[in-house]
């Protein structure tokens, strides 16, 4: 069960990236109707990736892996969530900004959206795909017990 378990929580996790990296290029150039719902797509793909993987991470941290007296002892560990929540709080606004692009989609056009907004869209999925970046590097750091501070 725990190899399964580490199956799904880095499937998510490779889901959830290549989700970011299509809003990102797909918010290149002129937003066109296939762009927009290829974006939303992606953001639906993203929402659901990252429940896939709070939830089967909660599931490994509680019953499987190594226990939670390790994964509370562990500095990356708190880093690593911390890292998670802030990509989940930088993915609010462009969620909603994609969302409101529904009404003009089941109309069969484009979304408008102004540049300043745009370049805010470009913005804030640069900072989540940086801070999966460190994200990446506390959950290396975890899973090799570097900055362990248990007994």
């Amino acid at each position: 069960m725990p190899a399964a378990l580490a199956f799904l929580h880095h499937l998510a996790a490779f889901a959830l990236v290549s989700a970011i990296a299509v809003e990102f290029v797909s918010l290149r150039g002129e937003l066109t109707v296939g762009k927009a719902r290829t974006i939303r797509l992606a953001d639906l793909v993203y929402g659901v990736s990252a429940a896939a993987i709070l939830t089967v991470g909660v599931l490994r941290v509680l019953y499987f892996e190594k226990g939670t007296y390790y994964y509370f002892h562990s500095v990356p560990f708190f880093a690593k969530m911390s890292l998670f929540v802030v990509v989940g709080l930088l993915s609010v606004y462009p969620t909603l900004q994609f969302f409101s692009w529904r009404a003009a989609l089941k109309r069969g056009s484009a979304p408008v959206v102004e540049p300043s907004r745009l370049r805010a869209l470009r913005l804030l999925i640069h900072l989540e795909l940086a801070a999966l970046v460190a994200l990446i590097a506390c959950a290396t750091l975890m899973a090799r017990g570097i900055g362990y501070v248990g007994a």
